[in-house]
């Protein structure tokens, strides 16, 4: 049976989990995340199924069936599970998605790698998600496509399956031409994507730098546009967009082009705060903590997510705040991907010696300023964290969106807390309340963080509720409603003239 969605991204719906030399398929442990959130979309249609890789040695004949049945809690849906060998992934995903594309997306020209790009790699292997795609959707079906690893998919499904509703979603930043224009493939890229029926993002900023893109590239033009929402556009911050494209005309095909953040499970996390295991992870942390204050710091090892600058700012810190000697802790979370690319190990390599220098120097046997952590905490204890801290501190130097600052909000049931973020993640147009601050700028940096720490409790609590709102607003049932009538706009065919 054909299915009448079809999501195709990266990772497959479940984990994977050996037990007694055999392989089991495991609902996700945690219901926040985008894998559970995508899943919650299969209740809501007759039949539905989701496309994704896995490791083969040899694709013509894997060593797995191509096609499975799933019934969870989810419901009942397909998983076609593309096969493909540890060359084909390196290659289409770790080189050419995250060493040609990463880059440019988060606006670092000078770390963009062209060389070891094997472009008809990447092209085999967008066709091949296309024909898995194709081969599950009934002919009206909706296929939702996720990420730039995959921007060729929607001009490859439209010649394999004219007639479906094609939404792709992107979860990184979009450049503007300056800097998209530096990818060798763009004319191609922008091509795909005005093949489909929408293409979606967080926020204005990066959806008015696409139409600007097809604009560089294309004859395609805005035809419809509105005043971007209040609640999406503060004044003076350094993403915010006094208007949204809400559409966009490519010969005779129209294209949506969609507005929406993905949020946090707010409930799930303010729920969990409040589980007694947690509370007493939380006390048990404030009781180690003593009359210190806890700065928590969350993010991946990455060159865009700011760790190092965040270190020297701490570092400053202490220099110019000798009253906060044995008075403040940085829990520095800086979790390694798998990646294996020099990029990488360069900016762990540069977070230790920094962690070490500012230890070293400042701390003694009593109190250690900073505590790296360079593995995932689980949530539960995460949560704890932030519930424990005084400040979280999330200064990214360019962020899709970040849901670390969401989930630090929702987990303050108690409505304290200081939030410092960087003016360069998607989320900072949203989240009314933060102090923010310019990574590019040490004065700033520097600035912000003390005023975070010198905050009175009644300034506290006010950008605590404003924020905890803004969270609540702007939550994951927000964007899946968001997105629940975005296909009824596709499947009846009326978005077009809406918009228009």
């Amino acid at each position: 049976m054909s299915s009448d969605l079809v999501i195709v991204y990266h990772r497959q719906p479940y984990e994977e989990v050996e037990v007694d030399g055999k392989i089991e398929l495991r609902e996700n442990s945690s219901p926040n995340g985008i894998v559970p959130t995508l899943k919650s979309f299969f209740g809501r249609v007759e039949k539905a199924s989701w496309v994704a890789w896995k490791y083969a040695d040899d694709p013509a004949n894997p060593e797995f069936e191509r096609v499975i049945e799933i019934d969870d809690s989810y419901g009942k849906y397909s998983v076609s599970r593309l096969p493909l060998t540890p060359e084909q992934v390196s290659s289409f995903y770790h080189v050419t998605s995250k060493e040609a594309f990463w880059p440019i997306l988060h606006g670092f020209k000078e770390r963009y790698n062209y060389d070891p790009v094997d472009w008809p790699m990447f092209r085999e292997v967008n066709w091949a998600f296309a024909e898995a795609a194709a081969n599950e959707a009934a002919d009206d079906a909706v296929v939702w496509i996720h990420d730039y690893n995959l921007w060729l998919v929607p001009k490859y499904l439209r010649q394999l399956k004219p007639n479906v509703k094609i939404a792709f979603y992107h979860h990184t930043p979009f450049p503007n031409p300056d800097l998209f224009n530096v990818l060798p493939w763009r004319e191609e890229i922008i091509k795909s994507l005005l093949a489909a029926d929408s293409v979606g993002f967080h926020i204005p900023r990066y959806s008015n730098n696409f139409k600007a893109v097809c604009r560089s590239l294309t004859s395609a033009r805005a035809i419809a546009e509105m005043a971007t929402p209040d609640d999406m556009s503060p004044r003076g911050v350094a993403l915010s967009e006094r208007a949204i494209t809400q559409m966009l005309q490519h010969h005779d095909h129209r294209v949506i082009v969609d507005t929406s953040p993905v949020g946090t499970d707010a409930d799930y996390i303010g729920k969990t705060a409040e589980e007694e295991d947690v509370k007493a992870k939380t006390a048990e942390i404030r009781e180690d903590l003593g009359d210190c204050k806890l700065i928590v710091s969350v993010a991946r090892t990455d060159y865009t997510k700011g760790n190092i600058e965040q270190l020297e700012a701490f570092e400053r810190l202490l220099q110019a705040r000798k009253d906060l000697h044995g008075k403040v802790r940085l829990m520095h979370v800086s979790v390694g991907a798998n990646r294996n690319m020099t990029a990488y190990e360069e900016v762990q390599q540069r977070i230790e010696e920094l962690t070490g220098r500012i230890n070293g120097t400042f701390g003694s046997f009593e109190w250690q300023p900073v505590s790296l952590i360079s593995t995932a905490i689980p949530l539960r204890d995460l949560i704890a964290y932030y519930r424990a801290a005084d400040v979280a501190w999330i200064t990214p130097l360019a962020d899709g969106l970040n849901l670390v600052a969401q989930e630090f909000c929702a987990a303050r049931n108690d409505g304290d807390g200081v939030l410092v973020l960087s003016e360069f993640a998607g989320t900072a147009v949203l989240l009314e309340g933060a102090v923010p601050v310019n990574p590019f700028s040490n004065a700033s940096m520097d600035r912000g963080i003390q005023q975070a720490l010198d905050m009175k409790e009644e300034d506290r609590r006010g950008r605590m509720e404003l924020l905890r709102q803004r969270v609540r607003r702007f939550d994951i049932n927000a964007w899946v409603a968001s997105q629940i009538d975005l296909f009824d706009r596709l499947r009846n065919d009326d978005g077009a003239e809406d918009a228009a």
